[in-house]
């Protein structure tokens, strides 16, 4: 059996690696290292462009966290590359963005059923996955917009990064949020004064100019840190500064915190948390240097937004990610309108199985709404008027009749382990 997959993102390396395993000879097609997306810079196949973070890694706790579980009990390397290349991060699942992608890629490249080919395709393959993310464009956007009638579009951003030594340790504290981790994030607080002048500065700092063609929403998961202090001066303090939950040696909570993660193993590099921005580059080091422990922060990457397409999902793709009018192609990833690196990654598994199981003309199996990627993967076939990007959330789980929210998230979890592992006996193991 051969196959077919276009793109070495997150859905496209998971969709070809788990295929390769079961026998399949894979030609995966990556455009990388001869052309690069405007998000994209680093050779390796699976890289990571917003954040380092996964998001929770609590199976019984949240819904993202239950996703991975399902994933890791699917065979998921892109939950094994992440298990594998962890950064402290308190609750969430944080990775080594470098290594975690070295780690996908020579798994795949060590793989005998996979061929990759450095090539940029310009149209659609008669069968096979698609995988090659929201940034697509060039002649294959073309050919899928033709096919099917054009796509989607939101703009998507990324948080600058800094490099620790030059962050003013003396003027932050760690600790991670509620005690919950072992000290994971650098704390820098503001006082009222500090964090004023801050937002101020903030919402009238000069932003980025976007390309004429480029124009759509802006996704909400993934808001700009200065369009929402535009929303009122609290609107940060009560979600990405909220300081709530933090407490410095002496047992004392800020007014406002700005929260810096590991980007690395090391530690030397800090990620922004929460703070995707458009500014303008000069900018952003103007106005984050207000903060007091950033006065003289050393700016390793930038923020940049950029646009992300996916399609009209309803009305063009079926539940296991296979096109409607031709059931031998299948799309994964962001591009379906799935949203965040989890969903992506778990599409292309989900891709890769149903896919196999039409390769060998066997019955269909499909996944239910009480797990989450089953869940998922209705949300993107549902008829939807008003259809837009899904991360994984409990309300889109069938409902339970429980009161009590933690017992409710407990019994969330158990039906949907059960739920896999009915999916698993189904398809063979």
């Amino acid at each position: 059996m051969k196959a077919v997959v276009i793109g070495a993102g997150l859905a496209g390396s998971e969709a070809a690696y788990y295929l390769a395993r079961k026998g399949v000879e894979v030609l995966l097609y990556e455009m990388k290292p001869k052309r690069f997306s405007p998000a994209h810079e680093s050779e390796n196949f699976c890289e990571l462009v917003c954040s380092n973070s996964l998001k929770s890694d609590d199976v019984f706790g949240n819904a993202s966290g239950l996703l991975k579980e399902e994933m890791r009990r699917l065979g998921s390397l892109v939950l094994e590359a992440a298990d594998s290349c962890k950064v402290p991060a308190g609750g969430a699942l944080a990775v080594d963005r470098e290594k975690f992608s070295a780690f996908v890629t020579a798994k795949l490249r060590a793989e005998n059923n996979i061929k990759i080919v450095a090539e940029e395709i310009g149209e659609l393959p008669e069968e096979g996955i698609v995988a090659t993310g929201p940034l697509t464009d060039g002649k294959l956007y073309e050919a899928i917009r033709s096919r099917f009638g054009g796509g989607l579009h939101f703009y998507d951003a990324s948080a600058p990064i800094v490099s620790r030594e030059s962050v003013d340790i003396s003027k932050t504290f760690t600790a991670d949020r509620y005690g919950r981790g072992e000290g994971d994030y650098i704390n820098c607080p503001m006082t009222k004064e500090q964090y004023e002048i801050f937002v101020a500065e903030l919402v009238s700092a000069e932003k980025a100019v976007l390309h004429d063609f480029e124009k759509g929403e802006i996704f909400e998961g993934c808001m700009p840190v200065e369009v929402m202090a535009s929303r009122g001066k609290d609107t940060l303090r009560y979600g990405t500064f909220k300081p709530v939950g933090l407490f410095d040696g002496a047992g004392a909570r800020a007014y406002a915190v700005l929260q810096l993660r590991k980007e690395n193993a090391e530690g030397s590099s800090l990620g922004l948390v929460g703070c995707q921005t458009n500014l303008k580059f000069g900018e952003q080091k103007r106005v984050f240097s207000l903060i007091p422990a950033l006065k003289n922060a050393e700016f390793e990457r930038y923020g940049v937004m950029h646009r992300n397409t996916y399609l009209e999902s309803p009305e063009i793709l079926d539940e296991d990610f296979s096109v409607k009018e031709n059931p031998m192609l299948f799309f994964a990833g962001q591009i379906t309108g799935v949203e965040g690196y989890i969903e992506s990654a778990a599409s292309g598994l989900l891709a890769a199985i149903h896919y196999l199981r039409k390769l060998k003309e066997l019955p269909p199996v499909r996944l239910g709404d009480t797990c989450v990627s089953g869940a998922l993967s209705q949300y993107i076939a549902r008829k939807n008027k008003d259809f837009a990007p899904m991360n994984a959330n409990y309300g889109i789980l069938r409902e339970l009749g429980e009161r009590d929210k933690k017992i409710r998230k407990q019994k969330y979890a158990e039906r949907a382990l059960e739920e896999i592992g009915r999916f698993i006996c189904g398809i063979g193991g």
